[in-house]
């Protein structure tokens, strides 16, 4: 008998076609403006030297929205003076990251479901990925 770790199982891109109803169902249809810019701007506080704006992949696992990731470079230095983090990580590990950040902030300031389901959602997803310790020391 072989006891293996089980394989990460990635996020996938959301669909072109799929884009539009993709924000609403991850912040709710009341949220989705608020926090689209809320994660765009955890990012540029995040990576203020490595992120410029840009283009951003929606994904999703097992067809639940998760998180938004920068497409605009590979990798980011990121630092946070609120827990002295600083190192870099892959774009969907920044996408991780500050999509945390923003359901966490967001939710001590609206009382939405989607925040706390796409917190636990998108925690859930961050356990199993490869770079889970540099994600969890981030928004520890």
């Amino acid at each position: 008998m072989s006891l293996t770790a089980p394989s990460f199982s990635s996020a996938m891109p959301v669909p072109e076609e799929r884009r539009m109803a993709f924000l609403p169902r991850l912040f709710g249809a009341r949220l989705l403006l608020v926090g689209e810019h809320t994660v765009f701007g955890f990012m540029e506080r995040l990576s203020p030297t490595d992120y410029t704006g840009g283009m951003w992949d929606f994904l999703e696992r097992a067809g639940e929205p998760l998180y938004l990731a920068p497409t605009c470079r590979p990798r980011f230095h990121l630092v946070w003076d609120g827990n002295g983090y600083e190192g870099e990580v892959s774009a969907d590990a920044a996408g991780i990251i500050a999509t945390l950040f923003a359901f966490s902030h967001l939710s001590f300031r609206h009382d939405a479901p989607e925040l706390s389901d796409g917190f636990a959602r998108l925690y859930a997803h961050a356990a199993d990925h490869p770079e889970a310790r540099e994600i969890f020391q981030a928004i520890d």
